[in-house]
Parts: structure tokens; sequence; C-alpha cells
């Protein structure tokens, strides 16, 4: 028999990588926030964090297990946090959990995670080492 999950009730710890507000633009007509924009802001925030890790340009290579737990509402405070899945020679995979502060409420809620994967690269786009820790 398996165990449930536990909801967290309280977002990480730290500062996000990226935080903004869900609008009518990126809702369908049932008011639920697309998928594929809250996937973006993924992107967006794990790219500015493997680029601050690697000290230059990164490039998107995959994007890995992205689950979707709970909607996005017109409204919505989203925040992105990121840590170090894997770091490689050139490349750094990058975890990520966008969370909600529900409108007009102190509820919040993990809506999504995935692991984004990132190569460094030069001015040319060839993969660069990253720096050393």
């Amino acid at each position: 028999m398996s165990t449930p999950l536990a909801t967290p009730t309280a977002m990480p710890e730290g500062n996000p990588s990226l935080r903004t507000i869900a609008m009518p633009a990126d809702a369908n007509p049932d008011g639920d926030i697309f998928g594929g924009w809250i996937m973006s802001q993924m992107d967006i925030s794990s790219g500015v964090f493997a680029a601050h890790v690697a000290k230059g340009r990164v490039v998107t290579v995959a994007v890995d297990a992205m689950t979707f737990h709970k909607p996005v509402y017109i409204g919505d405070d989203v925040s992105c946090y990121c840590s170090v899945a894997k770091r490689g020679n050139t490349s750094i995979t990058v975890h990520v959990e966008a969370w909600v502060r529900r409108h007009h409420s102190d509820t919040v809620a993990k809506v999504t995670q995935g692991m984004f994967t990132f190569v460094a690269v030069d001015s040319n786009g060839k993969p660069k080492p990253l720096p050393s820790i």
C-alpha cells in the first residue's frame, strides 16, 4: 500500500529565480493558465539560474519529467524555485518547482515541477566547460 504524498503548506526557503502574476491573456476560456505558459516561465527561470552557474550563455537542450500537480488561475502569484540536480562537464540539469500564492489569499501550493537541462556555450554556440565549483 502506498503512502499519500504530503501536501506542502509553505513555499521553499530562499528567493525564487522568477516571480510573476498569471494574467488573463495566459488563460484558456475556463480561466486556467495554459501549461505551456507555466513551462515557459520555468524555462526562463531555470535558464537564468543555469547561466549564473555557468557564468555565461547557456542553451536549453532537454526538458524532462514535467509534472503538473494543480492548476494555476488568473491573478495567482507564480514563483519558480531552482536547484542543481546534476552537473556535468558542459551541462547542468536544474530542478524547478513552480509555486503559487492564490489571488487575494495566503494559500500557497506547488503546482508544477520539472527538470531542465542546459549546455554552457561560447560566443560561437559551441559547448564549453562549466567553471569549477
